[in-house]
C-alpha cells in the first residue's frame, strides 16, 4: 500500500469506528446531491436511513442538471438534502419546487455566515467549498442529525450517537491534516489547482491557494490569466501543481508547457478530489478518506523530493 493510500485509509478508519445499529421497520429515504453529503447523512442515519446520492465520482456539482431518474428519486424521498451556498446552482429551481411538497434542506447553510469566505471577484457570492475544512463540516453533520431527528424522533439517540462518532472522526482527521501539512517548509506551502476549491483548506492550514478558474468551474480562464500564472510558477520556483478529478486538466497542462518554455520544470503533483469523491468502496469514496488522500498527495508533492 502506498503512503498516500495508507494515510487516507488511516484517516477514514479513525472516523468510522463501530457505529451503533438500530433499524427502523421502514428506513427513511433520503436523497442527497453530492457525494460528501451522501456519505455524511448515511453515517449519521445508520441502519435507520437509506440514502440515495445523485452525483457520483467525477461529477461536477456546479453545472449538474437533473435527470428524469433524479426527479423520480426525489419524488419518492422522505427528505431531500443539498449543499446550498449556490453550489448546485442549476438544481435550485427544482429543489425550491420540491420544498413546497416535502422537507428539503440546504445543510451547508447551517454554517455561521461569519465563517464563510466570499468570492474574490464577486463579493456578493459565497465560496461553497466548505467541506475542505473539517472544522466547518461539523456544522453539516449537526444539521443532518437535527433534520433526521425531526423526521424520526424515535431515532434521536441513535442519530446523536452516530453524529458524535462522526464528529470525533472529523476532529481526528483535522489533527492528521495539520500534523502532516505543517511539516512542509513554509516557502513550499503553495497549492495551485484547476479551480478555486481549496481556499477553506488554505485558510485552515496556512497554505497559499491559487485556482486557475474561479470558485465555479463554470468560469473560464483566459490567456492573460494563464500567462500570469506561468510567470508566478517560474518566478517563485513552484515545483508542483495539481489536477482535480472533476475538472479538465487542459489549463494545468498549459501552465506546465508555458513554464517549460521559460526553462522551469513543473510537474503534476497528483490528482486531488475537489467537488466529488472517489470510487465507492475505496478510501477516497468516503468524505474523510477523500480529505486524507488530498493531504497525502499535497504533502508528498510539496516536500521537495523528486
Amino acid at each position: 500500500m502506498t503512503r498516500i493510500a495508507a494515510l487516507a485509509l488511516g484517516i477514514m478508519i479513525a472516523g468510522f469506528a463501530a457505529l451503533p445499529v438500530q433499524a427502523r421497520e421502514t428506513p427513511l429515504t433520503v436523497v442527497a446531491t453530492t457525494g460528501m453529503l451522501t456519505d455524511t447523512v448515511a453515517a449519521v442515519g445508520g441502519e435507520r436511513v437509506r440514502v440515495e446520492g445523485l452525483m457520483g465520482p467525477g461529477v461536477d456539482p456546479h453545472g449538474y442538471r437533473q435527470t428524469r431518474s433524479d426527479i423520480a428519486r426525489m419524488n419518492r424521498a422522505d427528505l431531500i438534502v443539498y449543499h446550498g451556498l449556490r453550489l448546485e446552482a442549476q438544481l435550485l429551481p427544482l429543489l425550491q419546487d420540491f420544498a413546497r411538497k416535502k422537507p428539503v434542506a440546504a445543510l451547508a447553510e447551517a454554517i455561521p455566515t461569519s465563517l464563510l469566505l466570499t468570492d474574490p471577484i464577486y463579493a456578493q457570492a459565497v465560496d461553497p467549498h466548505v467541506w475542505m475544512d473539517p472544522s466547518l463540516w461539523r456544522f453539516v453533520v449537526e444539521a443532518a442529525r437535527d433534520r433526521l431527528t425531526a423526521l424520526d424522533p424515535e431515532g434521536a439517540s441513535i442519530y446523536a450517537a452516530n453524529a458524535q462518532r462522526y464528529l470525533d472522526g472529523l476532529a481526528e482527521t483535522d489533527r492528521h491534516i495539520k500534523e502532516t501539512l505543517h511539516a512542509i517548509p513554509q516557502d513550499r506551502r503553495v497549492l495551485l489547482t484547476a479551480h478555486d476549491a481549496f481556499r477553506y483548506f488554505g485558510r485552515a492550514n496556512g497554505y497559499e491557494v491559487i485556482g486557475i478558474q474561479g470558485i465555479s468551474t463554470e468560469s473560464q480562464a483566459n490567456l492573460r490569466r494563464i500567462e500570469e500564472l506561468v510567470t508566478l510558477l517560474v518566478d517563485r520556483r513552484i515545483p508542483a501543481i495539481f489536477v482535480e478529478s472533476s475538472v479538465s486538466d487542459q489549463n494545468i497542462r498549459a501552465l506546465i508547457e508555458g513554464a517549460a518554455a521559460r526553462g522551469w520544470r513543473v510537474r503534476i503533483g497528483g490528482e486531488l478530489f475537489s467537488d466529488a469523491m472517489g470510487q465507492p468502496g475505496t478510501p477516497e469514496g468516503t468524505y474523510m478518506g477523500m480529505i486524507g488522500h488530498n493531504v497525502a498527495v499535497i504533502a508528498n508533492a510539496l516536500k521537495g523530493d523528486e
